[in-house]
């Protein structure tokens, strides 16, 4: 695939794999970059032959947050500029990477700071190495939080760690991590990218149709009452029991097997 050498994109069987590769950065983010992510999402959802996302950084971090140096301090006069950029680069990102309607796996090694560790949590499953060191660093910086970080935090954490995280604002460990529940599993470093590989292999394998809307009624069941929400649902299983997957599930009960999805006719 024909995108930028600092981000790689690969594929094996169903896995898309996207790798940060700004390694003498720690994987910082420029605007490229971003929009190049933006661009890989929305290309992979369209594409039949993948199933899952690995999102995953070269060299010793997963991603240290938003390289400044590509985007200076605004001088006196050009308030507001951030405030028309961010909904098209940054923002648009994570809410590709939160909608995405199949599973995103995230491997997070060394640093992850800012936008970086809010991309991490905007995926589906997050694993972390034993190294890991997860930060925000806005208040420190000496402005607000972006790319999602007060949504998607809270919903992760609860409102009193959020608070912690953000307005106390140290750095946590991969223990951590685990132990808040934000991340699903921590590994040796050495280990990490095949765990997460072996998780996104497995992931691949589930049915593309019932996962991707089981996703968005977890996502729209956070702001809606139980009766909306059941409404949803039985809505969504009209439409989840219409699809082949369904037949292969039922079939493989029957037959006593492993049902094989996503080679019979799934989207």
């Amino acid at each position: 695939m024909g995108w930028s050498d600092d981000v790689i994109v690969s594929q094996r069987d169903r896995v898309l794999e996207i790798r940060l590769n700004r390694p003498a950065s720690k994987n910082a983010l420029t605007d490229a970059m971003v929009a190049t992510l933006i661009d890989v999402l929305g290309t992979a959802r369209s594409d039949r032959q993948v199933g899952a996302i690995c999102l995953i950084g070269a060299g010793d971090d997963f991603c240290s947050g938003f390289d400044l140096r590509d985007r200076p301090i605004a001088p006196d006069g050009e308030a507001g500029d951030r405030w028309r950029r961010l909904p098209a680069g940054a923002h648009q990102l994570v809410v590709e990477l939160a909608r995405f309607p199949l599973p995103v796996v995230a491997a997070v090694h060394g640093w992850a700071v800012g936008i970086g560790l809010h991309l991490a949590l905007a995926a589906d499953f997050l694993l972390v190495a034993d190294d890991a060191q997860l930060w925000e660093p806005f208040l420190a910086r000496g402005f607000t939080p972006d790319s999602g970080g007060s949504w998607l935090l809270p919903r992760a954490l609860g409102m009193p760690r959020a608070k912690q995280v953000l307005l106390l604002g140290d750095p946590f460990s991969s223990t951590d991590a685990v132990e808040w529940g934000l991340a699903l599993a921590a590994h040796p470093s050495a280990e990490l990218a095949a765990e997460a590989d072996r998780l996104a292999r497995r992931l691949a394998e589930r049915p593309s149709l019932a996962y991707g809307i089981s996703k968005e009624l977890l996502h729209e069941g956070a702001s809606c009452t139980l009766e909306s929400q059941l409404t949803r649902e039985a809505l969504a299983l009209e439409v989840s029991a219409r699809h082949p997957d369904f037949a292969e599930g039922r079939r493989a009960m029957q037959e006593r097997r492993d049902p094989s999805y996503n080679r019979t006719g799934s989207a």
